[in-house]
């Protein structure tokens, strides 16, 4: 009988003593925290804005870390392949993902199935930053503001073709958006990405599009393109002078394309604090915001929470301008 309670005793000490250690072991890990070399997934080519932003702020991430962080560029499926590699992987805070609207707004609203969920999944780390879109026109459309555009398509209705970089995409439902918003009714040319879309707006084919600042830049300022307004709220640092769409007339309209970092949902508290604290510090540096800028991207942090509720609002918004679009969900 005293052997056995004695073995009882020594077990029960063994299982203690495992569990205290194993929990010492975890806070050790998150104190040490990192030891090695991080994997920063994009879940997109090589060149856009998601990887541009990635490559930036993890070169100065890695730095402040102490460790380099190694950019994996995962493309396909819209940024469902990517994403859903990140949300496997093992939840130690050694693989972080270049989230965006894509990724945590607008794919939820577009497929039933998606490989991924985008709260459940992932726990977010900080908003990286932010780029407006810009509503340009052909120099043939009679229009040289957006409220001289809203009074020309509404006199002329289905007679504006706009084009986008596919169905789904910002670009399409920012100008859905529009179209509710504003009471107009233009046409819809879907293509196989922005190039072509640039190619045929220059050409005078289609009358207009809206798309990334920093892609229409260049034709913006030789007069190629008239920029009628810019989807944020507050004005673009690269076009000063080309007014919101809310100061043209249409208040709440808003599209912001961003970027931010999320990390798989079980990643311990302690490592996203440390994670957010670095990031929130580079990207309020000024050598990062500049260098930023120069690609037509805002620095912004946030706290985990904040981006938390940004990301369920941003899901919840591109549902409703999805179903209103008659865009259906793929499975």
């Amino acid at each position: 009988m005293r052997t056995a309670i004695l073995a009882f005793a020594v077990l029960s000490s063994l299982i203690s003593f495992g569990a205290h250690g194993q929990g010492a072991a975890k806070t050790a890990s998150a104190q040490d925290y990192p030891i090695r070399a991080l994997r920063a997934i994009v879940p997109s080519v090589p060149g856009g804005g998601t990887d541009i932003s990635a490559r930036i702020v993890t070169v100065a991430l890695g730095e402040a870390l102490g460790k380099q962080i190694v950019v994996d560029n995962r493309p396909g499926g819209g940024g469902t392949l990517g994403v859903a590699i990140a949300a496997r992987a093992l939840p130690d805070g050694y693989t972080v993902l270049m989230g965006s609207i894509a990724t945590h707004g607008i794919n939820p609203a577009l497929f039933k199935n998606l490989p991924y969920h985008p709260i459940r999944d992932f726990a977010p780390v900080s908003m990286i930053g932010t780029t407006p879109n810009v509503l340009v026109v052909h120099p043939s459309v009679p229009a040289a503001t957006m409220r001289e555009f809203i009074a020309y398509a509404k006199a002329n209705p289905g007679k504006i073709l706009y084009g986008s970089s596919g169905v789904g995409g910002s670009p399409h439902l920012a100008m859905e958006l529009l179209k509710t918003m504003a009471g107009i009714d233009m046409l819809h040319v879907p293509y196989k990405g922005s190039g072509a879309v640039l190619t045929e707006l220059l050409s005078g084919q289609i009358q207009t599009t809206s798309s990334s600042v920093t892609g229409q830049l260049p034709y913006i300022k030789s007069g190629k393109l008239r920029a009628l307004a810019v989807t944020t709220t507050k004005r673009s640092a690269q076009l000063p002078d080309v007014p919101t769409v809310i100061e043209s007339g249409i208040p709440g309209y808003e599209v912001t394309i961003w970027y931010a970092m999320f990390v798989p949902a079980a990643v311990p508290k302690p490592i996203i604090a440390r994670l957010n604290a670095e990031l929130v510090k580079v990207l309020n540096g000024p050598e990062l915001k500049t260098r930023l800028a120069q690609t037509g991207i805002d620095a912004a942090s946030s706290t985990p929470e904040e981006l938390a509720a940004f990301a369920k609002a941003e899901v919840a918004k591109w549902t409703k301008v999805a179903k209103i679009a008659g865009v259906h969900p793929e499975s």
